[in-house]
């Protein structure tokens, strides 16, 4: 099994604030992988950090390429693809279209690169397959203001897919969601890995991380406490702790979720 990306000593600092001190994590080809954690505990920073939105020190390396010192865009292109906790659609454009901008290549040289090559022809198709897989064919020609959150939530996920991705970074894509439509999420992203694609995923929706992923870690401070299967997860005393010290709330989900694994 090949590393898609290996980040290490990864730590971030907001002036005298340490958000993220020396994190180590790894996502490997096939897999879902999920980072959970307190709120403030450093998991979104560990995203911006990854796809170049905050400096970070540490090593980020996408396959055999490190990444380090490349802005934002770059590493889009490379192959990190993103999502954001708040949705980020173009309301005037159709589902499709939205994701044919996605499949796109920018710039006029990268353009005249993908037609010599044939693959301008293709960018319909990326968008199309993108669809597909989350089962979006029925919202094609829909606007985003006429869906439901969690179709507009499947629809940003659908747009990340459809640049062709080496990797895709999912910020809490559950949050607003109820949970019939995140247990139906969870299965399209069981989907999407089971096609070929990695995903790493954050999302405080203890129920979903735990029933989808392949392997967890957990923040704490922006340190990690844990890492390991969810069935070890679950009961680790460290993650429990660190879960009662910052919300009573975020604890029970825990505890619900392994019941609904045990039962």
């Amino acid at each position: 099994m090949t590393t898609v990306l290996s980040a290490k000593g990864i730590s971030v600092n907001f002036g005298a604030v340490r958000a993220l001190s020396e994190v180590d994590i790894e996502v490997p080809s096939g897999q879902l992988v999920g980072l959970i954690g307190p709120n403030g505990a450093g998991k979104t920073t560990f995203i911006d950090a990854v796809t170049g939105f905050v400096p970070s020190r540490g090593e980020i390396m996408l396959g055999s390429e490190r990444v380090n010192g490349r802005p934002a865009h770059q590493r889009a292109r490379m192959g990190l693809a993103r999502t954001w906790q708040t949705i980020e659609l173009f309301d005037d454009l159709t589902v499709q279209e939205n994701l044919s901008v996605s499949a796109r290549r920018s710039s006029f040289g990268t353009s005249m690169r993908e037609l010599l090559a044939g693959r301008l022809l293709r960018t319909e198709q990326s968008a199309e397959d993108a669809m597909a897989l989350l089962e979006l064919e029925a919202e094609a020609s829909r606007m985003p203001n006429e869906l439901s959150q969690g179709r507009r939530k499947l629809v940003g996920i659908a747009r990340a897919l459809a640049s062709r991705p080496q990797l895709l970074l999912l910020d809490e894509p559950a949050a607003g969601l109820d949970s019939n439509e995140s247990t139906d999420l969870g299965r399209r992203l069981r989907r999407v890995v089971d096609s070929g694609l990695p995903i790493f995923l954050v999302d405080h929706d203890m129920s979903l991380v735990l029933g989808i992923c392949d392997y967890i870690y957990v923040l704490d401070f922006g340190k990690l406490i844990a890492q390991g299967p969810p069935e070890e997860i679950r009961h680790n005393p460290q993650v429990l702790a660190a879960y009662l010290g910052g919300s009573t709330a975020e604890a029970t989900q825990i505890d619900k979720a392994a019941d609904i694994e045990s039962a």
